[in-house]
């Protein structure tokens, strides 16, 4: 029977310590970086205009997975006209559509880095430096955040998954204390269909996600009327919370809101707190988006009362100018960690926690987790916390004098005054439109000015009406490129009746 050998051209296949896999390495990265400067970065618009079905003919043009492969540089150029070259630019200073960033510098060093060492935060023998590094930031951001000592956190993908993780350990909680049952182990008790989560009626669509996966259904939700400012009404938490209890219900958690998706309203956090403790309720914060005003200090006074919190979701992929993905989990009390430990033999066994082995995967819904503290690490060192916390504080200023333009303008309609960096707006339309075709005006100019690689402006619906929304993340986009963008907003609006529409003037 013959020795099996490596095939020598997989020395170049895998990143590895050879002089030829160390050549092939960096000729690919630079192949990589020509097409990002050429085809990401150069074109000026900030889409292509390039329809699905075009670009999905495209693609298909092309064998997914060839018997034999064509050499990375040809499929490397393949990616940058055809993926780069129609990826929406988010960098650009009107691509203001969502809470989506333009990257640091930092960020995408760290991405490189990261994805070169290809660690794996579960257990300490696959990443022993970015175990200690996540469990350092993470006791950085429980400062930051004015948590106890007793806090913890874990890197997470994002919101949705922070939210879960809040939303299950209240409901772990909850259920140890009141029914003496641990659910990792039997289950959910036959009272957990009277289990509710009070939240603001523009919470996080996760909060319902979250709840269905949690096994008590998006209907266990319970939401709470905003005010003008969109806010949680304190008063019609109180009621709703009365309304639950009387109908027999079980509220357990208090789910609290840091900058809501449409307007970055913060939820009143510090009235929210003594609630939650006066109601045994566990307080969770999404501050998913207004985390990053830790940073400020002319923002963080708006952020009182998050230090109370259960724990908190922070992500990094938005005010913090990360590449997607980055959050984080923060827990006031890490004991609490414990409610979702499991233990095998192969990965983190008790062996290792007797030792003191940092095994993170205890903390974690995810087995396999990238090592994205990193990249945070990184911009944090190099950009500082003053230059951060300018770049929120210039946006938020930066909303102010937008929405000043808006109001001077008597064809737009402001939706609200803006809290943090968002704007809403709509066109007024030209008389005697209905609502109807009013918001499928809003829809379609918004639609036109992303198909023109103008802007990209998202929708949404405020007082049952469509308007048109701006988040302005980017600390490059500036008054005038904004301006610019409403002036073309309003003129193609002129070039709409009704729903016929005309040539632009």
């Amino acid at each position: 029977m013959s020795t099996p050998e490596p095939r020598p051209q997989w020395a170049s296949l895998l990143l590895a310590a050879s002089t030829a896999s160390r050549q092939a390495y960096q000729q690919h990265m630079q192949g990589a970086l020509q097409a990002v400067d050429e085809h990401l970065l150069a074109p000026p618009q900030i889409y292509s205009g390039i329809t699905p079905q075009a670009l999905a003919e495209q693609l298909a043009r092309l064998p997914m997975c060839p018997e034999h492969g064509v050499p990375l540089a040809q499929v490397t150029d393949e990616a940058g006209r055809l993926l780069l070259a129609n990826s929406v630019r988010v960098h650009q200073p009107t691509c203001v559509a969502h809470l989506h960033c333009p990257t640091l510098q930092a960020g995408q060093v760290g991405e490189v880095l990261l994805a070169s060492a290809n660690q794996s935060l579960d257990s300490w023998d696959q990443s022993p430096a970015a175990s200690v590094l996540e469990q350092q930031l993470c006791d950085f951001l429980v400062q930051l955040a004015d948590l106890p000592a007793t806090g913890d956190g874990v890197f997470t993908a994002g919101g949705t998954q922070s939210n879960l993780m809040g939303l299950l350990l209240a409901r772990d909680l909850y259920c140890q204390r009141a029914f003496n049952r641990d659910v990792r182990v039997h289950g959910l008790p036959p009272e957990a269909q009277q289990l509710r989560v009070l939240c603001s009626e523009k919470a996080h669509f996760s909060v319902q996600q979250s709840l269905s996966l949690l096994g008590l259904g998006a209907e266990a939700a319970l939401p709470v009327a905003v005010g003008a400012d969109q806010r949680m009404d304190m008063r019609a938490v109180r009621d709703t919370l009365a309304a639950s209890l009387a109908r027999g219900e079980r509220p357990f958690a208090l789910f609290a809101t840091a900058g809501t998706t449409d307007a970055g309203a913060i939820d009143p956090l510090p009235e929210l707190a003594e609630l939650a403790a006066e109601h045994g309720l566990w307080l969770h914060v999404d501050a998913a988006w207004a985390g990053a005003a830790l940073l400020s200090h002319s923002l963080k006074p708006r952020l009182a009362g998050i230090e109370r919190a259960d724990s908190i979701t922070l992500d990094f992929h938005k005010q913090f100018y990360q590449p997607i993905s980055c959050g984080a989990f923060l827990l006031r009390d890490r004991a609490h960690f414990a409610l979702m430990r499991l233990n095998a033999d192969y990965l983190n066994p008790l062996e290792d926690e007797a030792d003191g082995v940092p095994n993170l995967v205890y903390k974690s819904l995810a087995t396999t987790r990238r090592f994205d503290a990193l990249k945070l690490w990184l911009s944090l060192r190099s950009v500082g916390r003053a230059e951060l916390a300018a770049m929120f504080e210039y946006g938020v200023a930066l909303a102010q004098a937008v929405a000043a333009d808006i109001q001077q303008r008597p064809e737009l309609e402001l939706g609200f005054a803006p809290q943090l960096n968002a704007v809403l707006l709509r066109h007024r339309g030209h008389g005697g439109e209905t609502p109807a075709a009013l918001d499928a005006l809003n829809r379609h100019l918004a639609q036109q000015l992303f198909e023109r690689g103008l802007a990209n402006l998202s929708t949404t619906r405020l007082r049952g009406a469509q308007f048109i929304k701006m988040t302005l993340l980017n600390p490059l986009t500036t008054l005038a490129d904004l301006q610019a963008v409403l002036d073309a907003l309003c003129a193609l609006a002129k070039g709409k009746v009704g729903e016929r529409e005309v040539s632009c003037v």
